[in-house]
């Protein structure tokens, strides 16, 4: 009996150290330092296209896990990833956050009849860099474009207005060359003769100078020069470029 007392004792103590063993060599998973949600107001990007550019590189750059979105109403980025990737976005938005330069365009219309000066006209614009901007100056002239049966007694005549005048479109980019100017001068007038397929529909004569250009601030550059159908007058345009800030 007491041989088989301690052989049941040396069997338990046994059991038990192996228990303990086994219980402290079990680890947990560690834990990931918990998400942050922060948002980021867009303080220089007024445009949404921009804005979705810096959010495009903000995912491209962070983990796959991070989840960005943008509040147009707001014009801010919230963000919900980990401490340190927030840290790393917040470089990124304030890099790409930038004040972006204002430029004043100056277009010079010289006119010239055989040879003298008979006329110049200024138009100036300001433009900020890679943000499209429009100027038109002259007359809506109506043009009738169709009718309704005329059998009809409450047959009504459809009009389109046409823009009469001088129309300016321009775009800037900053490049590594220089500053690059997208451009379209337009002018148009109405003939004296008509056009022979209604009473009512005039001829617009119609000159169009657009390209590629590039600038440098206070340098005059001469866009194009070109000679009035059936006239002895000829026009230069010109344009010249100025930093507001």
């Amino acid at each position: 009996m007491k041989l088989a007392s301690g052989i049941l004792g040396i069997t338990l103590a046994l059991a038990l150290s192996g228990s303990g063993a086994w219980a402290q060599t079990e680890t947990t998973p560690e834990k990931s330092s918990p998400d942050t949600v922060e948002t980021f107001y867009l303080t220089n990007t007024s445009q949404q296209s921009d804005a979705l550019e810096i959010l495009n590189a903000v995912r491209n750059i962070l983990s796959p896990s991070a989840k960005a979105y943008f509040t147009a109403s707001q014009n801010a980025i919230v963000l919900r990833t980990t401490p340190d990737q927030i840290v790393l976005a917040r470089k990124i938005i304030n890099d790409l956050d930038r004040l972006k330069r204002t430029y004043r365009l100056t277009y010079t219309i010289t006119e010239t009849d055989g040879g003298k000066r008979v006329g110049i006209q200024h138009f100036a614009m300001v433009v900020v860099s890679g943000q499209r901007t429009a100027l038109k100056q002259g007359s809506k002239v109506p043009v009738v474009t169709g009718y309704h049966n005329p059998e009809d007694s409450t047959a009504q005549t459809q009009v389109a207005y046409l823009d009469i005048g001088l129309n300016f479109d321009a775009t800037l980019d900053e490049s590594a060359n220089g500053v690059r100017l997208r451009t379209k001068a337009e002018q148009s007038s109405i003939a004296e003769e008509k056009s022979g397929v209604g009473p009512q529909d005039p001829v617009v004569r119609q000159t169009v100078l657009e390209g590629t250009s590039i600038l440098t601030p206070g340098k005059p550059l001469v866009l194009g020069s070109l000679d009035v159908p059936d006239s002895t007058r000829h026009l230069d345009v010109e344009v010249i470029m100025e930093v507001v800030r």
